[in-house]
C-alpha cells in the first residue's frame, strides 16, 4: 500500500505516518495542498489522507480537481470540522469517507483497509477501454480501432498503467515501480525506451496520438 498523507499538522502527520506504516504501508506526509495536487497527479497512490484545511489548496478543491482529473484514488478525508454541512461537502466533492478528529488510529486503520478493500474490487476487471483502444487482462488482448497490437509483456503493464489512470500525468518513478519494481537506476533511460517503443506500435498507422510526454515530469494518457 502506497499512501499519501495531506496534512499540515506535524504532530497529526506524524502519527498518522506511524499508524499506516503498521499496515506495511509506504506513505507520503505533504503539508502544503497544492504541492500534494501535483504530488497526487504524478505519484500513484493507493490511498489518500486528506485534512480540508491546508494552505494555498484546501482539501474540498484537491477532492474535487483531483476528479475532474478523473483520478480516482481513494480519498480519506480526516478532518477537525465536523458540522454536517462539513462532511457532506468533503464527500460530495471526492471524498470516499470522513473521519472527524480526534480520531482513534485503530478506526483510522479499519477505514484505510476496509477503502483499500473496495478499491481492489473496483479494479478488479477484465476490459479497460480508451477511445478506440481496448486492453484485455484475462487474455492479454490489446485491440486499437479493430487491430490487435503484438506487445511484449513490459509493454503491455505500461499500457495497463496508462490505461488504468487516463488523463493522469505518469512520473518516471513511478513507471520504474509499477513495470520493473524499481530495479533499474532512476537515472536510466530504460522508461524513455519503453514508451518510445510502446508509442511506436499504439500511434504507428493510427490517425491520432494517445501518449504525450510533459517534459520534467511523465507521460499522460488523453486524447489529442
Amino acid at each position: 500500500m502506497r499512501c499519501l498523507v495531506v496534512e499540515d499538522d506535524n504532530e497529526i502527520a506524524t502519527i498518522v505516518k506511524q499508524g499506516l506504516g503498521e499496515l506495511e504501508g509506504e506513505v507520503d506526509v505533504e503539508s502544503n495542498g497544492r504541492r500534494a495536487f501535483e504530488k497526487a497527479q504524478t505519484n500513484h497512490y493507493d490511498i489518500i489522507v486528506l485534512d480540508l484545511m491546508l494552505p494555498e489548496m484546501d482539501g474540498y478543491t484537491f477532492a474535487k480537481s483531483l476528479r475532474e482529473k478523473e483520478i480516482n484514488t481513494p480519498i480519506l478525508i480526516l478532518s477537525a470540522l465536523r458540522e454536517l454541512d462539513d462532511r457532506l461537502k468533503g464527500l460530495s466533492m471526492g471524498g470516499d469517507d470522513y473521519l472527524t478528529k480526534p480520531f482513534a488510529m485503530a478506526e483510522l486503520q479499519i477505514r484505510v483497509k476496509n477503502l483499500l478493500k473496495r478499491s481492489q474490487k473496483a479494479s478488479e476487471v477484465t476490459q479497460l477501454v480508451f477511445q478506440d483502444l481496448k486492453l484485455n487482462r484475462l487474455n492479454r488482448d490489446v485491440v486499437r480501432a479493430g487491430r490487435k497490437l503484438d506487445l511484449q509483456e513490459r509493454e503491455f503493464v505500461l499500457l495497463d498503467l496508462f490505461m488504468s489512470n487516463p488523463n493522469k500525468i505518469i512520473g518516471k518513478q513511478t513507471i520504474l515501480k509499477e513495470v520493473w519494481n524499481y530495479d533499474f537506476d532512476p537515472q536510466t533511460n530504460v522508461v524513455d525506451v519503453l514508451v518510445c517503443r510502446l508509442r511506436n506500435k499504439l500511434e504507428k498507422d493510427f490517425p491520432t496520438r494517445l501518449i504525450y510526454t510533459v517534459r520534467g515530469v511523465g507521460y499522460v494518457l488523453k486524447s489529442s
